[in-house]
């Protein structure tokens, strides 16, 4: 029998967040040392999992079935593909590294570090759920542990940052569940069982065109909330400027994930003719997403809302990649879902180690701390250099695939899309060189470097943003049978034709043959 790796990502974390919550707050070191132990646990079931993961195979693996609900057809049904594979392990590696980054929380210690790792199960769950049911139930408790780490443990305005993203999410899982019922209720009222298994239904062609549209819609609303589509994204900035240092590498890093993942798992698979129908109108967003962000993050004088809005931009691309409906495409918003969450996670601690120093993220009362700390000043310019996609870093790697998967059969997005890159140079490197370049002065003249734990948090995304970028193909060949069976699906429940693909790139990496080879819609 094998192992059951679905059950122990969720077992785990959820039971570390049981016996964390009544362990004694006035112990924060004993707290603390649980919980990141418990969640190290957890990373080395993830790697274990990638190792044992079969990348020739492009279904469901490590499947766990069992009834849950029988009466109303809901399986308790876990398991991953080369699509969910990677966001399992990044769940894995991220939890870890943002509890230890968390050593500045003295109040309700264990509360805090018990919900941390209740959203670690709850993403875990929603990662490699293929119940629909039972992936809205960890959809909807992810939210609450958000809520209060947010409310709780984050600045000045935390109540109406966690307000505002509580009742965003909410309204969107709201049109989600409805989604949810009315496919599982259509695909019994058409003489099959009642089921939410969605292999089953992703294999049903009974709906009709306008249903399948209202129902793509219903579920597109959840998922561009959480993703978060321009003009969707304006719970974004609050959330991630208020939340606590570790909140926010784990809303950029996983939590805006959740949206693209959505719309790879579910809407293409269940409704793949709407997909193909409302695709313009996603690259349209995708494409005003990117260049919106760039261009506001340009403005910002707060360093981590200007993080947050390169965010925006960033998701932009993964959307972007999605809905060019090509192998490449899809490949390259997978890898930049991943590239994104060590590049960002990076800079969101980053921009908390500043902050813990100054107790300010104003730009301009910075100036010069290279030269104060050179550890911290040569990792920020690093960091800087993966996020706008320098060759050699994996940032480079996921834009370049989304953008060349969209040329070949959208243009106009890709060229307007591709403005993003540079616009990213600007607004990030600027920062950069208002923060640490020229002579520093007051306190910035002292400004201490990095020490062995700050140290510990960052090295580990920056040497896998480099190995990544440098030889990328371990996570290419991957996903690519997921992608490809994706593809296929799309395609043979749909007017959709994607370019052909030669068998493998310099990278592994499917490539189109011909530019000229179009098959989207326009």
């Amino acid at each position: 029998m094998a192992f059951p790796y679905g059950t122990a990502l969720l077992a785990v974390p959820a039971v570390g967040a049981a016996v964390t919550a009544f362990l004694p707050a006035e112990k924060p070191k004993v707290v603390r040392a649980v919980s990141i132990g418990v969640s190290l646990v957890t990373m080395v079931l993830a790697a274990a999992m990638l190792v044992d993961f079969d990348k020739g195979e492009a279904g469901f693996q490590f499947v766990e079935s069992k009834v849950w609900i029988k009466s109303l057809g809901i399986r308790y049904l876990l398991g991953v593909d080369g699509i969910s594979l990677f966001m399992v392990v990044l769940t894995g590696l991220l939890f870890p590294i943002a509890l230890l980054a968390s050593g500045k929380i003295t109040k309700r210690v264990n509360a805090y570090f018990a919900l941390m790792l209740a959203l670690e199960a709850a993403l875990m769950g929603i990662f490699m759920s293929v119940d629909l049911f039972l992936f809205f139930v960890f959809w909807e408790a992810m939210l609450v542990p958000m809520y209060f780490l947010i409310g709780t443990w984050g600045y000045d305005r935390r109540i109406y940052a966690a307000l505002k993203f509580f009742i965003y999410t909410a309204a969107g899982s709201a049109l989600l569940l409805l989604g949810i019922l009315s496919l599982a209720a259509l695909h019994a009222n058409s003489g099959a069982d009642l089921t939410f298994d969605l292999r089953t239904l992703m294999e049903w062609d009974g709906l009709n065109a306008n249903t399948a549209r209202w129902l793509f819609l219903a579920f597109g609303a959840s998922f561009a909330v959480k993703v978060p589509l321009f003009p969707l994204h304006t719970w974004l900035p609050d959330a991630h400027v208020e939340a606590p240092t570790a909140g926010s590498v784990l809303l950029a890093g996983l939590l805006l994930k959740l949206g693209a993942y959505g719309f790879m798992r579910f809407s293409l698979t269940l409704f793949p003719q709407a997909a193909v129908d409302f695709a313009p109108l996603m690259l349209t967003l995708a494409t005003i997403g990117i260049l919106y962000g760039a261009v506001v993050a340009t403005m910002q004088r707060d360093l981590k809302k200007l993080v947050a809005y390169s965010s925006v931009a960033h998701l932009g691309f993964v959307v972007l990649g999605t809905f060019a409906l090509t192998t490449v495409g899809i490949q390259g918003g997978v890898f930049t879902m991943v590239s994104h969450g060590l590049t960002t996670g990076a800079l969101f601690l980053l921009v908390g180690i500043l902050y813990d120093r100054r107790h300010t993220r104003q730009i301009d009362a910075f100036g010069g701390v290279w030269k104060a700390a050179p550890k911290l000043g040569g990792i920020f310019l690093a960091v800087t250099f993966a996020s706008i996609g320098l060759p050699g870093l994996s940032g480079f790697v996921g834009e370049f695939l989304a953008l060349i998967g969209t040329f070949v059969v959208h243009r106009p997005y890709a060229i307007l899309s591709a403005a993003g890159v540079i616009l990213a140079a600007v607004y990030m490197l600027w920062g950069f060189q208002r923060v640490f370049t020229g002579e520093p002065t007051g306190e910035n003249a002292t400004f201490a470097d990095l020490n062995r734990v700050e140290l510990t948090t960052l090295l580990p995304l920056l040497g896998l943003s480099l190995f990544l970028g440098l030889y990328p193909k371990p996570l290419l060949e991957r996903v690519e049978p997921s992608v490809k069976a994706l593809i296929a699906h799309v395609e043979s429940r749909s007017d959709h034709h994607s370019p052909k693909v030669a068998e493998e790139g310099p990278h592994g990496a499917a490539v189109p043959t011909s530019p000229s080879s179009e098959g989207g819609h326009d």
